[in-house]
């Protein structure tokens, strides 16, 4: 029964690439408003700091979308 709740997967590191290509591939698309409501022009305001908070957040365990 322990075995049902341990994970045997290695965690896949997020790199700023990947942030990066994942935005790219957004904007091409002209991604609509997430969640959060907030448009791509808003979200390119403060795109370096927006996509920076991102992967901080990806990376620690700690973004829930």
């Amino acid at each position: 029964m322990k075995d049902l709740f341990e994970t045997k997967s290695r965690p896949i590191p997020i790199t700023k690439e990947m942030v990066r290509e994942a935005y790219r591939k957004v904007r091409s698309n002209k991604g609509s408003a997430g969640v959060d409501e907030e448009d791509l022009n808003k979200f390119n305001e403060n795109l370096s700091g927006n996509l920076y908070t991102i992967w901080n957040r990806m990376s620690s365990g700690s973004y829930f979308p």
